[in-house]
């Protein structure tokens, strides 16, 4: 995508009421999220080799976006959050975590608790496979829709 319409599309998230936009074209897919500093993920499709751009290209891009962060694209199933709460990798503080990264799991197995409004949630699998990533932090708030983990 071009530098200046990467720019021009960050500007207008920044002096707006939108709090996130997501834009796909041939040659990739753009996520801009405000939150206390704009944050852009490019995903762009695995087939496609990552060129560099020239250095001048590279300055011009630190000037225009200096709170920009470029994220890779994760590959495998993405379990996301079904709700706003409070994550947590175990049923007790201490307790062992119901999944590690590289751990096998079953479709219907415990991935973690999500704690909203003094209820706990369990969120289960709902594919099989293997645990690649665990996307949030214990403890951490998250929203619904966010990535929580990366199943192959």
């Amino acid at each position: 995508m071009d530098l200046r319409k990467l720019k021009t599309l960050i500007d207008l998230v920044s002096e707006s009421n939108v709090s996130e936009l997501e834009i796909t074209e041939a040659e990739g897919k753009i996520r801009i999220v405000k939150g206390g500093a704009a944050m852009v993920q490019h995903f762009m499709p695995m087939s496609q080799p990552v060129t560099h751009a020239p250095p001048a290209a590279q300055a011009a891009a630190t000037e225009a976006a200096p709170v920009a962060a470029v994220v890779p694209v994760e590959m495998g199933h993405t379990v996301k959050s079904p709700m706003v709460g409070t994550f947590y990798r175990s049923a007790t503080p201490g307790a062992k975590s119901f999944v590690e990264v590289g751990d096998a799991i079953k479709e219907g197995e415990t991935l973690c608790i999500i704690e909203a409004m003094k209820i706990l949630n369990e969120i289960e699998s709902d594919k099989t496979g293997t645990v690649r990533r665990i996307l949030a932090d214990n403890g951490q708030a998250v929203e619904y829709g966010q990535p929580l983990f990366i199943i192959e």
